[in-house]
């Protein structure tokens, strides 16, 4: 309902780029680049500083960011007021996913919300949890799902189950008769595992930290990749061995191209969903966790 032109210069005003804006909005570049020039002669004077690449609000631009945001707040009490009159849940929402949690997680879950409330669209972002975070931090995204710990306070983090990772290895490797094994054990094999930023290598050496304290332990990777279904490749063809979540291999297990052993103590890591502090939620946002935290509920109980 918002004025289209005031939409535009308040996303291209959060995101300081019309590169970023015309994406979000699923709009091209000279379109975004029109309706703030529309907005511009409407008010008679510049509302972005451009030098180098880079834009910044002018003064004008600060005090027009200012009200637009008093009034999409506006806005989005008065749409939720009436959904929740009427009970309608619709609109968009925007989520970043990391890896490990977009292919194998999210699926069955937005599919069974999509069955359930089938006038919502869905847009999804894959990055990793690094990514992710800096995504809902910057407005990019309303909701990011993350598989690490979030340091940032200035965050709402609502944690929806952990997941156990384990080593895998291929079937005739030397650890692949074992019950169980240590992390110790297998770094002591040429190890592969995924990028910096990545939520399953940060857990693993936040507890190769904790662990230190009374053990030595190194973590010599051998090779980095940058997704799940890379790594899993890589131990099969026999390059390594690696630590991954335990729902990442289910296919692999059944056809017997891996053998997956617990780590003791056992590894873990949370499942969260991470989303910016609001004075009030929109109406879809607050049915999905709700959704999301209910399908969380019945995985653990599984």
């Amino acid at each position: 309902m918002a004025d289209r032109r005031l939409q535009v210069f308040h996303t291209v005003a959060r995101l300081l780029s019309f590169t970023k804006a015309a994406e979000t909005l699923h709009m091209t570049q000279p379109a975004v680049t029109f309706q703030v020039r529309q907005l511009e002669e409407y008010f008679n004077t510049r509302l972005f500083d451009r030098t180098h690449n880079k834009i910044s609000l002018t003064e004008a631009g600060e005090c027009v960011y200012g009200f637009a945001e008093q009034i999409f707040d506006l806005y989005g009490q008065m749409e939720n007021a009436v959904r929740e009159m009427t009970g309608e849940v619709s609109g968009d929402l925007i989520i970043g996913a990391s890896t490990t949690i977009a292919e194998y997680m999210l699926p069955p879950l937005l599919g069974d919300f999509k069955e359930q409330y089938p006038d919502v669209d869905i847009h999804l972002k894959v990055a990793n949890t690094d990514g992710i975070v800096h995504m809902v931090e910057s407005n990019v995204i309303d909701l990011g799902v993350v598989e690490a710990p979030v340091s940032n306070k200035n965050l709402v983090v609502e944690h929806c189950r952990n997941d156990q990772l384990v080593a895998i290895v291929p079937p005739k490797h030397p650890l692949s008769e074992k019950k169980d094994t240590t992390i110790e054990e297998v770094l002591g094999h040429p190890f592969i595992c995924r990028e910096e930023g990545s939520g399953t290598r940060e857990v693993i050496a936040e507890f190769l930290e904790e662990r230190d304290k009374d053990h030595h332990i190194e973590m010599t990777v051998g090779m980095e990749l940058g997704s799940p279904e890379a790594v899993k490749g890589a131990v099969e063809a026999g390059m390594g061995v690696s630590i991954v979540s335990r729902a990442t291999i289910q296919k692999e297990l059944q056809l017997g191209t891996l053998v997956s052993i617990p780590i003791k103590p056992i590894l873990e890591r949370p499942f969260s969903f991470v989303h910016k502090k609001q004075k009030f939620r929109k109406r879809l946002m607050e049915t999905l966790l709700e959704f999301a935290g209910d399908y969380c509920d019945g995985e653990e109980e599984s």
